[in-house]
């Protein structure tokens, strides 16, 4: 049996999976990979530049290896290692996938100095005006195709 990947070890490979998209100009040095049981499960990169995708953040990608290994999309036991902390989108998508330990090597601000713009985004979830409009419309269609998928036998929430 191998020994667990550490955690110094896990970020060493985010780091190398980072480079290895920008070795191919995927996009920007996000790279982050998946533990469970102390084996890598999931690896990513930011693939926005090479997918013309905005959502393609690395932390998305690896979730996406990691359900597709593990044939699940509940990664409850996991731990992510990424080389720069997450976004409010990759965020919410470590949250909805059960993940609840993030090891991260840079933060926001580290990432605002090299022309990244995170902090637009916290600062709209904090109520600051400007950056997005909403407007509720068709509720009660809405509403009864909620009602519908709370009472089908095909549902699974998570």
């Amino acid at each position: 049996m191998t020994n667990p990947i550490s955690d110094i070890e896990a970020m060493k490979e985010a780091v190398s999976e980072a480079y290895e998209g920008i070795k191919h100009g995927d996009g920007g040095p996000f790279g982050t990979v998946i533990v469970k049981d102390g084996k890598i499960v999931g690896r990513g990169h930011n693939r926005v530049i090479k997918n013309q995708d905005p959502t393609c953040h690395g932390e998305i990608e690896a979730i996406h290896d990691a359900c597709k290994n593990l044939g699940t999309f509940d990664l409850s036991g996991c731990k992510l290692y990424t080389t720069s902390e997450p976004c409010p989108m990759c965020l919410g998508a470590i949250l909805w996938a059960n993940i609840d330990t993030v090891f991260q090597g840079c933060n926001i601000s580290d990432a605002e100095k090299i022309g990244f713009r995170d902090s637009k985004f916290y600062d709209f979830l904090r109520g600051k005006p400007g950056l997005l409009t909403t407007t509720e419309v068709g509720r009660n269609e809405c509403l009864e195709l909620f009602e519908d998928y709370k009472n089908s036998s095909n549902k699974k929430n998570y």
